[in-house]
């Protein structure tokens, strides 16, 4: 799916949340990667293959 030059990462690689955003739709929360990798504001993602990758979550810290 990527024409430009570098070519950005294929959806299997580790650092496939880093190729170029071909379609923002904030409206939706939503942005298409030129891997086909679809990224959510949550930072979940859908990968061309139907995968999911869950978001990430942060635990909160009580005081000390």
């Amino acid at each position: 799916m990527c024409t430009h030059l570098p070519p950005c990462p294929s959806a299997d690689r580790s650092d496939h949340d880093t190729a170029v955003v071909v379609s923002a739709h904030p409206e939706q929360r939503r942005n298409l990667l030129c891997n086909g990798t679809i990224v959510f504001d949550d930072t979940g993602e859908l990968l061309p293959d139907g995968q999911t990758v869950a978001p990430f979550r942060t635990t909160a810290r009580t005081g000390v």
